[in-house]
């Protein structure tokens, strides 16, 4: 049996919601972990839009995992290729180069903005400036959160394959 693309893997229907729940608490300590005026800020405008609009969290990794899954997926093929412990590969890899998987997340928001509104594009225009150094940052933890799944996912598709 061969393994699912990444897509496929964070996708399924048994796995999504705690996919999207790892993702959300991410985003989360990552907005938490903000220090100093920048910070702050973060915090504050975070803190509004979840008020505004609860859920949006959740909607947004909704929306955008499945063109993060196959952005990333040339390096999740690369970690499944020697079976069990892909997951520690898949995230050795995405930490390898915090800015270049950045750009790879990037773009795909990159991509997607422009099926936004005007005034969503004009506010994404602003921070994108700023929003390479707080991907990169995040990185570690986006590894962190995606490799258990990884290794379910292989290790169900080498189970299942018996």
């Amino acid at each position: 049996m061969s393994s699912p693309t990444l897509r496929e893997l964070l996708l399924d229907s048994e796995r999504a919601q705690r996919v999207v729940v790892a993702c959300r608490e991410l985003v989360e300590r990552e907005v938490a972990g903000k220090r100093g005026f920048s910070g702050a800020a973060v915090r504050t405008g975070f803190g509004v839009v979840k008020k505004l609009r609860p859920g949006v969290i959740d909607d947004a990794v909704v929306f955008l995992l499945p063109d993060f899954a196959d952005a990333l997926e040339v390096h999740y093929q690369n970690a499944i290729e020697s079976g069990r412990g892909a997951g520690d590969r898949f995230a050795r890899a995405l930490n390898a180069d915090t800015e270049a998987t950045a750009e790879i997340l990037l773009g795909v928001t990159d991509r997607r903005i422009s099926e936004a509104g005007a005034p969503l594009q004009k506010t994404y225009r602003s921070l994108r400036k700023t929003a390479k150094g707080h991907v990169s940052a995040a990185v570690p933890g986006l590894a962190e959160t995606l490799a258990p799944f990884v290794d379910e996912g292989v290790a169900g598709a080498v189970d299942g394959g018996r």
